[in-house]
């Protein structure tokens, strides 16, 4: 054990089941016997978890992959550098529309919908716009869709989805930000047309039958990195031991949660109203998905510079940051692999060879070479097609990373 700067650490979540690998550290000792002393803090909305992280009322948080990059650049109302230690969960996210928005999608453009069930692909996002169109000629009030924050993966997965089908995200609706807990209340209100947000909440829509899922992230971007460990980079700087302690302790739990054998207690912790307050069973439907949720497989835990790199081309694609040359050194200063890197070397689990990956190149599952044994990785198809090559400046050059990346398959 290591003489640990600060043994006692807050840590703040969001009710949603990729938090649980922050909670399930604390439920089975493991903070403790990394040495650690957490409590954990419930947060109501991701501005709270930024602006608490940022003023130290927390040290560290459960937090959505692009906050740190977003607050480290100074783009939302908060200009603090953060960093991601690590990530904590891939996929997990889904699109829900409203049976109301469904049935006009269903008049309007029947072909297209097929039986409209997101098991077999996802909701052709051309289907939504021609009921986009359909209401403007009627005069009717513009489809609103919620993301839960504005720098966040789900804006991204709506926007891409979204532009799949030749919808303008900042034109041909409205987007506006509602908290994940909050986001069935508005659905079955009727004061937003559908959302992007991760899981229970969009099986619970679909239990409670006011909202039907549209398209999952794993159908949008296979594999994707949903939530992070953030913190300040000072507080990273002042408590390297404690920092290297807080990913070993995740790093075991999220291990713990990826066992098939281990799911239903998952869900039934979840569930308590200390933690999620859902029933059970829709926590374990979700969790019951076949790679919906990646809590540590398949190198789930790296903190990759390559997702940086795409979050921060999306920011730019979408107009929320001026293109900058230093991106790239950006995304090196907040996604800390090498942080990651000594917490695994302790644990005695392998990392990848280089700190960035081509992303969107794997239509099926591959064997990424490691340090140690190689690792089995999820395919991590874009639903556009694209691929995106940290290395290239043409995001999309895809004929020489293919066959090199064809090696794997």
């Amino acid at each position: 054990m290591h003489h640990l700067e600060r043994p006692k650490v807050t840590v703040g979540f969001i009710p949603l089941i990729d938090c649980a690998p922050v909670l399930f550290a604390e439920v089975l000792g493991l903070y403790e016997r990394h040495g650690l002393d957490v409590e954990l803090r419930r947060e109501v909305s991701w501005s709270n978890i930024r602006d608490k992280v940022a003023l130290g009322l927390l040290d560290a948080a459960h937090m959505l992959s692009p906050m740190p990059l977003a607050t480290t650049l100074g783009i939302d109302s908060v200009n603090v550098p953060m960093i991601a230690a690590m990530t904590l969960h891939l996929n997990g996210n889904s699109i829900t529309l409203s049976n109301a928005l469904w049935r006009e999608i269903e008049e309007t453009a029947p072909d297209l919908v097929g039986d409209g069930l997101a098991a077999n692909g996802p909701l052709d996002a051309r289907a939504l716009a021609a009921a986009i169109a359909r209401r403007r000629e009627l005069g009717k009030p513009v489809v609103t869709l919620a993301s839960v924050f504005t720098f966040s993966s789900h804006n991204h997965l709506l926007r891409l989805w979204l532009a799949s089908g030749g919808i303008d995200p900042d034109r041909d609706v409205r987007l506006t930000v509602v908290p994940p807990p909050h986001m069935v209340a508005h659905l079955s209100g009727g004061t937003i047309d559908g959302y992007c947000v991760g899981e229970p909440w969009n099986q619970q829509s679909a239990t409670l039958g006011i909202g039907r899922i549209a398209a999952t992230s794993r159908q949008i971007w296979d594999s994707m990195p949903e939530k992070v460990l953030g913190t300040t980079e000072a507080w990273a700087q002042r408590n390297p031991k404690t920092l290297i302690a807080l990913v070993k302790a995740i790093v075991e739990a999220g291990a713990w949660l990826d066992e098939p054998a281990n799911r239903p207690e998952a869900a039934r912790v979840l569930a308590s109203p200390r933690y999620l307050n859902v029933p059970a069973e829709v926590i374990a439907r979700s969790l019951s998905l076949p790679d919906f949720h990646v809590f540590h497989r398949q190198l789930a835990n790296f903190p990759w510079r390559s997702h940086a790199d795409w979050y921060l081309a999306q920011m730019v694609r979408w107009g929320q940051v001026a293109q900058r040359d230093d991106l790239r050194a950006v995304a090196d200063r907040v996604f800390r692999s090498d942080i990651y890197r000594a917490a695994a070397s302790e644990l005695g689990l392998p990392c990848p060879l280089s700190d960035r990956k081509v992303e969107g190149a794997h239509s099926d599952p591959w064997i990424l070479p490691t340090n140690g044994a190689p690792v089995a990785m999820g395919p991590d198809r874009f639903l556009d097609g694209s691929v995106f090559d940290p290395k290239s400046d043409n995001k999309t050059s895809t004929t020489f990373k293919q066959q090199e990346s064809n090696h794997g398959d």
